[in-house]
């Protein structure tokens, strides 16, 4: 078994604008929404579950 150094990656990157969470959270939401349209679920199930994510 091999050990490897891992680097702590929080450090390297700069605090997240407004902006970047914001597109960050519609990417999520819209992953979201395609695996619950993928797995066959109606329109009105992903709205309603959609809502009360957002909220």
């Amino acid at each position: 078994m091999a050990l490897a150094v891992v680097k702590d990656l929080r450090v390297a990157r700069a605090p997240a604008t407004a902006d970047e969470l914001a597109a960050f959270e519609t990417d999520v939401l819209a992953g979201f929404v395609l695996a619950r349209a993928a797995a066959g679920l109606s329109d009105t199930t992903i709205s309603s579950d959609g809502i009360r994510t957002a909220t």
